[in-house]
């Protein structure tokens, strides 16, 4: 049976969004795998985060209220749900999910501490749109974990009557210095400070929401405006909307690359758009003009297709390819004829194709099986 993911967050039924982040907040610190050893403390943190995913959207917490299941577990879709689909493995060998998040928050592995920037990191997020939403442009919401600034200390780091001092232990310099006495003399070796983390300062009486770092982890919602004619694997970078550095100083940015999905009918060539189309040998014999669908909803592309047009012969349309970026021109487009020959023909038919090939002095076969007259008859 499923837990209830109220439970696994520990707050009611009727708590508040507020009380909903800080019930994560505090549940994460206690299951996070850098600080629980227990056997199970890296599933129930993977639990509290699908509990919280589901629980911080207004949207997934309503129909789980009402129908006690988890929005998107039966079709195995992003957790994310109905915005921009966001893959953190997708860039930077490894990207930043929650793990990573933690990791950070709680100073890097347990086997030693680090020497941490104050600056927040930059993060990186992958973004998949459609060849539809590259041409006219689109607005698409992307979700993400991140180390937030605090907002019970505003990101100071400091708690009531809080203030920043020069850290006691390493007198400002981040780094300590200890003497071992060896038979070959003495040897002095220099480790990162583990009170301020090689930062120099430190915090007196800080933040008990943060502890002192001015930021927490948090599930950031942002809106990104994918410009017209990107690119895929193109970068958008929004300043500010990385990791939030430490004790107020600098957020890194969030970098978005683009990824066009594969479309079931054009094939991208740069600004240049390429599609199928298919005529029949009539068409292809005497020329035609045909209509076919545009890469715009309602826009049809008018094809002429020349006299004597053979299979597999492209037809190139200028002015109605990919916009390109950061212009008004567009691309062309090169339609790829497929020449259609017709696997059932009537009796008038056959007989103006026979008349054909007499007048183009070419053998054809006069065979006929019975049920091929016998169509005919009724034909």
């Amino acid at each position: 049976m499923a837990k209830d993911l109220y439970e696994v967050l520990g707050v009611s039924k009727n708590a508040t969004e507020d009380e909903i982040k800080k019930a994560f907040r505090r549940r994460a610190r206690e299951l996070h795998p850098d600080v629980n050893k227990a056997p199970d403390a890296e599933d129930q943190f993977k639990e509290l985060n699908e509990a919280y995913d589901v629980l911080s959207d207004p949207g997934k917490r309503a129909q789980y209220d009402r129908f006690g299941t988890i929005p998107g577990a039966a079709g195995g879709g992003s957790p994310y749900g109905g915005g921009g689909y966001v893959d953190f493995e997708d860039l930077f060998g490894g990207g930043f999910g929650m793990g990573d998040i933690f990791s950070s928050f709680f100073g890097g592995a347990a086997g030693g501490r680090q020497q941490q920037r104050r600056e927040g990191r930059d993060m990186g997020v992958g973004l998949r749109v459609t060849l539809e939403e590259v041409a006219a442009g689109a607005k698409k919401e992307i979700v993400y974990d991140r180390l937030a600034p605090c907002p019970d200390c505003d990101g100071t780091g400091l708690g009531p009557d809080g203030r920043e001092i020069t850290c006691p232990d390493c007198g400002g310099q981040g780094r300590v210095v200890s003497v071992q006495h060896t038979f070959l003399g003495d040897m002095q070796t220099a480790t990162t400070c583990k009170t301020c983390n090689g930062t120099g300062r430190s915090v007196e009486n800080p933040c008990p929401e943060c502890e002192g770092q001015g930021r927490v982890p948090d599930r950031q919602r942002v809106t990104v405006e994918v410009p017209v004619g990107i690119r895929d694997s193109q970068q958008l970078r929004l300043s500010g909307f990385g990791e939030a550095g430490m004790q107020g100083a600098a957020p890194g940015d969030l970098i978005v690359t683009v990824r066009i999905q594969p479309h079931e009918f054009f094939e991208r060539d740069g600004d240049h758009l390429h599609a199928r189309a298919n005529v029949s040998i009539v068409q292809a014999a005497l020329g035609a003009e045909i209509e076919i669908d545009g890469i715009f909803e309602v826009e049809k592309v008018q094809v002429r297709i020349p006299e004597g047009c053979q299979n597999e012969q492209v037809v190139r349309v200028k002015g109605f390819g990919m916009p390109k970026f950061r212009s008004d021109a567009r691309g062309d487009m090169f339609v790829h004829v497929n020449v259609v020959v017709p696997k059932k023909l009537t009796k008038r038919q056959r007989e103006l194709l026979e008349q054909l090939a007499e007048e183009l002095g070419e053998d054809v076969s006069d065979e006929r099986t019975p049920l091929q007259k016998l169509r005919d008859a009724f034909n």
